[in-house]
C-alpha cells in the first residue's frame, strides 16, 4: 500500500512513453518497434489500472464510491471521445490538416494518445494521497517476496468471504461476455452484416458517448435499488442486446439503423457495468484491510483472463459453426449464468 502511487506512476509512464514510441512505427521495416512498444504500452495500461482502481476505497467514503467510480469512467469516456474525434478526422480526412504522408495520421494518433495520457495523469499524481494508512513499504529486495506473501494472504481471505468470491466469479463471467462483445462488435458489423468501415467508426463513437450517460445514470439507480439489483438489470439489457444482435439481418434495409441503436445500448450498459462492478467490489472488501491493491489485482486479473477466454471462445464457436450469430448467443448464456450467481449474494447495503 505504501508504494501504490509510485507503482501507478511507473506503469503510467511506461504506457505513455511506449505509446509515443509507436510514432516511429512506419511499416514492415520497423515492425519490431510496433510489436515491442505495443506490448509495453499494454503492460503499462493494465498495470496502472490495478493501482488506480485500488485508490477508490481510499479516496471515497463507502456511500460515495458508486458516484466516484461512475464519474471516473464518465470522465474517461469524455476524454476518449474528444481525442478520438480529432484522430479519426485526421485519419479519414488528412487533407484537412495538410497531411500527404499516408502513414502519418495514424502515427500522429499514437503520439497524441501518449502525450494526452502523460499530461492528464499529472493532475492525478498531484492530488492522490501517497500513503493513506502510513504503511512502511518493504525494502526493495523484498518486493517480490512481500508481493507473493500478500497475494497468498488475500487469496486465502477470499475463500473466507463467500459473497466476495461469488461476486468475482460473476464478474469474470459477465466481463468475458461484455468485453468480447465490445471487441468484436466492429467485426460482427463488417463480416456478418456487411457494413462499411465508416459506419462502424460511427458506432464506436456512439458507444463512447452513451457510455457517459450509462455510467452516471446507473450510479443513481443503484442508490435506489442497490448495486447487485442494478447489475442484474444491466445484465438483462445485455441479454436483450445479444439476442437482438442474433436476429439482425443484413438484407433488412434498416439494418444500419438497428446496428446504431444496439451500439447505443452497448454504450449504456458498458459504461454502467464497468463503473458499478468496480464500486461494488470495493464496497465488499473487508473493512479492516489496507491491501486494496492486492485485492484489486485479483479483480483485474479476472477481467484480463475473461477477455482472453471470451475472444477465444467466440472465435472457436464461429469457426465450428461458420457464423458469428451462434457465438453471440453463447455470450447471452454467460450473462444469464452471472446474473443467477449475483442473485445468491445476500450482502447487506450492496
Amino acid at each position: 500500500s505504501g508504494n501504490k502511487k509510485k507503482f501507478m506512476q511507473f506503469y503510467t509512464y511506461l504506457g505513455a512513453f511506449s505509446t509515443i514510441m509507436l510514432f516511429f512505427f512506419k511499416g514492415p521495416e520497423t515492425v519490431w518497434i510496433g510489436i515491442t512498444f505495443s506490448v509495453l504500452a499494454s503492460i503499462g495500461f493494465w498495470g496502472s489500472l490495478v493501482f488506480y482502481n485500488a485508490f477508490l476505497p481510499e479516496i471515497a467514503e463507502y456511500e460515495q464510491q458508486d458516484k466516484v467510480s461512475a464519474m471516473g469512467f464518465a470522465s474517461g469516456y469524455v476524454g476518449s471521445v474528444l481525442l478520438m474525434i480529432f484522430n479519426l478526422t485526421m485519419i479519414l480526412h488528412p487533407e484537412w490538416y495538410g497531411i500527404e504522408d499516408g502513414t502519418l495520421p495514424a502515427r500522429i494518433s499514437f503520439l497524441s494518445v501518449g502525450i494526452w495520457w502523460l499530461v492528464f495523469s499529472q493532475y492525478t499524481f498531484h492530488v492522490l494521497p501517497d500513503n493513506v494508512y502510513n504503511v512502511t513499504p518493504p525494502k526493495r529486495k523484498g518486493y517480490l517476496f512481500k508481493g507473493y506473501e500478500e497475494l497468498k494472504v488475500v487469496f486465502d481471505n477470499l475463500l473466507n468471504y463467500p459473497s466476495l468470491k461469488r461476486f468475482l466469479i460473476a464478474f469474470f463471467l459477465y466481463s468475458l461476455a461484455a468485453q468480447t462483445i465490445f471487441y468484436v462488435a466492429g467485426l460482427y458489423g463488417s463480416k456478418e452484416l456487411q457494413l462499411d468501415s465508416g459506419k462502424l467508426i460511427m458506432t464506436i463513437l456512439v458507444i463512447q458517448i452513451v457510455g457517459i450517460v450509462g455510467a452516471l445514470g446507473f450510479s443513481r439507480i443503484s442508490k435506489v435499488i442497490g448495486n447487485i439489483r442494478a447489475l442484474q438489470v444491466i445484465l438483462i439489457i445485455w441479454i436483450g442486446i445479444t439476442v437482438s444482435a442474433y436476429f439482425l439481418d443484413r438484407n433488412n434495409p434498416n439494418v444500419e439503423l438497428q446496428f446504431y441503436i444496439l451500439g447505443g445500448f452497448v454504450g449504456l450498459v458498458m459504461g454502467s457495468i464497468q463503473a458499478l462492478s468496480r464500486s461494488s467490489y470495493s464496497k465488499m472488501l473487508p473493512e479492516d484491510t489496507h491491501k486494496h491493491a492486492t485485492y484489486f489485482s485479483f479483480y483485474d486479473f479476472a477481467e484480463k483472463i475473461a477477455i482472453v477466454l471470451g475472444t477465444f471462445s467466440f472465435g472457436a464457436l464461429e469457426a465450428l459453426t461458420g457464423s458469428m450469430k451462434s457465438a453471440v448467443l453463447l455470450m447471452a448464456l454467460f450473462f444469464l449464468v452471472s446474473m443467477l450467481i449475483l442473485a445468491t449474494i445476500k450482502e447487506k447495503n450492496i
